[in-house]
């Protein structure tokens, strides 16, 4: 992935409507996007019982359990293509023109028997859910650091024979190491895979180096702990490594106090790359439009400085040069708007 220049860009007095900036959304989970009502459906056909939550956890665990549950809820094929489906509607009525989602595809094959079905059924609902909304979208498949190497080898099996999977990653806890599984990073290097690790999030800045250094990571999720280490916030300048920052996600699982206290300004002025997303929209109650009105309300940026860090989630993502032409062009006009 090339380099990403960070976008420096004189104030604007207008207020444009930020629902219409053209935005690239990079760290989202599907099973955190499952719309309210799709969710009641499901936990009744299958008689899961699945609390209802938006807002703060007490702890990282009490959201484990929660997003156990709603996992739960996805069991045949037709489950998997509507949440993906309905993804897309939600997505494109927020002004997202291309997403990449990230699944666990090889933990709900082997949770189900099937290996192939979800990620199947889920390409299945994004291939309609496209030509239905007009958005483009991709698929991270990632894998839970403490899981099996050959769970994740499974995850790339998967990721080769699909193209429109861009990338694998590493997710879960952070303390766990990296090392075991640098065999199934080469050969995802190799076969032209991306990889995107969570790093930085729950743990230091050395997780974040990890994953740069082990990892080979193209992009970090989450990653504002790197602040910790300076050592680390030079590693990540000088290789352009791209940090997907997810403000609401932290408030609500009690990584971060509020918005208002939230690194993103720090990560911007120590010359990092930053990109915005929502992480776990359905939990947090929070749309990738709210995101950008948070840092807008909250941090005080202003629209030039909002349309320079959707630039920056176009240019560090996976999309195709035509995909990436048209949204910079058009996040342009937006721009030049009032």
């Amino acid at each position: 992935m090339p380099g990403v220049a960070q976008r420096r860009w004189v104030a604007s007095p207008h207020m444009r409507d930020l629902a219409a900036l053209p935005k690239a959304h990079l760290h989202v989970h599907l099973e955190s996007t499952v719309r309210a009502d799709t969710l009641t459906e499901l936990a009744r056909r299958y008689g899961v019982d699945v609390p209802a939550r938006t807002g703060t956890f007490d702890d990282f665990g009490q959201f484990a359990a929660h997003n156990g549950a709603v996992r739960d809820c996805l069991r045949r094929a037709e489950d998997f293509s509507r949440i993906a489906y309905e993804f897309c509607a939600e997505e494109a009525a927020q002004g997202t023109r291309y997403a990449e989602v990230t699944f666990t595809a090889a933990a709900h094959g082997e949770r189900l028997g099937d290996p192939d079905m979800p990620l199947e059924a889920v390409l299945a609902g994004l291939a309609a859910g496209q030509t239905a909304h007009g958005i483009e979208c991709r698929v991270i498949v990632d894998h839970p650091r403490k899981r099996s190497v050959e769970r994740f080898e499974t995850s790339l099996r998967l990721a080769t024979a699909h193209p429109q999977v861009v990338a694998i990653g590493m997710a879960g806890a952070e303390d766990h190491p990296l090392t075991p599984f640098t065999a199934v990073f080469r050969a995802a290097r190799e076969a032209g895979i991306g990889l995107v690790h969570h790093a930085g999030e729950c743990c230091g800045a050395q997780s974040v180096a990890e994953a740069v250094t082990v990892g080979l990571a193209d992009r970090i999720g989450h990653g504002f702990r790197a602040l910790d280490d300076p050592d680390v916030v030079r590693l990540l300048r000088e290789r352009a490594i791209p940090l997907e920052v997810c403000p609401s996600s932290n408030v609500a699982l009690g990584l971060v106090d509020s918005i208002s206290s939230h690194p993103l300004p720090q990560l911007m002025a120590a010359g990092l790359t930053v990109t915005l997303s929502t992480d776990i929209p359905s939990t947090t109650g929070t749309t990738l439009t709210d995101e950008y009105r948070l840092l807008r309300d909250e941090l005080g940026f202003d629209d030039d400085t909002l349309a320079a860090i959707a630039l920056n989630c176009v240019d560090a993502s996976f999309a195709p040069e035509d995909t990436k032409t048209a949204l910079r062009q058009d996040i342009a006009t937006w721009r030049a708007g009032s």
